[in-house]
């Protein structure tokens, strides 16, 4: 109890000292643990970007490469796929289902994806959960689109707006297709993936946009108008790359080495969940940085805490002798005024 006392009193003559050491600790402490959870909760999110996908195809490149631009949306494809081969890979008997996607095209700084109505059914992230429109619904027109949850929040969309798609990439663009605007017809709910910010329309219509250019450039001479291609029967010459999905997991090595050794053109198949670690390992070092400074952060603080208690410590030793000859000093005048005392009465 005596101890507990003095360190209570202790405590308290140097309260603010005390407070802010623990202040500091406490905040270190935090500081460790939200970096951890960041750290873990940015890695499970990152590994659930997408699943339920068995391969990625694409032209033949790197496998990061492919995995960026068909689902980061990072990059571009350096080689596309043709659409014959396209359609001999679906008819593959250990091919469940195939999703297309073609990119090239952007709004606002946010990339434009060519796809089907297949894509809002077979795209699944977090573990298995599907995409949920929240408003809208899927293409019903050729010039719909389909914004994510981020694109419709920062620009302020709403179903029914009409957007126009820029030609190329770049937050600012200065060749428009403006011949043929779209009208949003629906909006994505937040996922946390880069569906959030991609602008969704369907594959025909971005060989819609296209049909009269020639060489990077609109045929001005020979213009096609939005009703007149809705006429038309249009069909991609070539795709960007396709999601596919295996009817059994045990053909996922062999469907992979049949695309990765295609006769008809090169091509390049690739495991999402493979290469998503893989990826992973590259960009770790960040995640192993913020751990070695929030553990620093958590040793400056308990040192600052050991400083604090030495320095006390020292202080008491520096004021004990001084109390000690305080006390003698004391004791000794009281027996000399004893004694004075005694001798001035000692004579009758």
């Amino acid at each position: 109890m005596i101890v507990l006392r003095l360190a209570y009193q202790s405590l308290l003559n140097r309260w603010v000292t005390a407070l802010l050491t623990i202040t500091a600790i406490a905040f270190s402490v935090m500081l460790l643990l939200g970096v951890e959870k960041v750290r873990t909760g940015a890695r499970q999110s990152f590994a659930d970007t997408i699943s339920g996908t068995d391969l990625i195809v694409g032209g033949r490149t790197g496998g990061l490469q492919l995995l960026l631009y068909s689902v980061f949306r990072i990059g571009n494809a350096t080689n596309n796929i043709t659409w014959e081969s396209y359609q001999d890979i679906t008819k593959n008997p250990n091919v469940a289902w195939t999703v297309p996607l073609s990119l090239g095209d952007s709004h606002r700084g946010f990339r434009v994806l060519g796809t089907t109505s297949a894509f809002f059914q077979r795209y699944k992230y977090r573990g298995g959960q599907p995409l949920k429109v929240r408003n809208g619904k899927v293409f019903a027109d050729i010039f719909d689109a389909v914004l994510g949850a981020d694109v419709a929040a920062l620009l302020g969309y709403k179903v029914g707006d009409p957007i126009v798609i820029a030609h190329g990439l770049g937050t600012v663009s200065f060749v428009e297709h403006d011949d043929k605007p779209f009208r949003v017809s629906g909006i994505i709910e937040k996922t946390g993936t880069p569906v959030d910010r991609t602008v969704h329309v369907s594959l025909e219509a971005i060989d819609a946009i296209h049909i009269d250019w020639q060489s990077g450039a609109r045929d001005t001479e020979n213009p096609i108008s939005a009703d007149d291609v809705r006429k038309m029967k249009l069909q991609p010459k070539a795709i960007t790359s396709a999601l596919i999905g295996l009817n059994s997991k045990l053909s996922t090595f062999k469907v992979q080495r049949l695309i990765n050794e295609f006769r008809q053109e090169p091509l390049t198949a690739i495991i999402p969940g493979a290469a998503l670690q893989e990826l992973w390992g590259l960009i770790g070092t960040a995640e192993t940085a913020l751990a070695a400074v929030s553990a620093m952060v958590v040793l400056t603080a308990l040192l600052g805490m050991i400083t604090m208690i030495l320095t006390t410590l020292n202080e008491r030793r520096r004021r004990w002798p001084f109390s000690g000859h305080a006390v003698h000093a004391r004791q000794q005048s009281s027996v000399c005024l004893r004694w004075k005392a005694g001798c001035s009465h000692s004579p009758a």
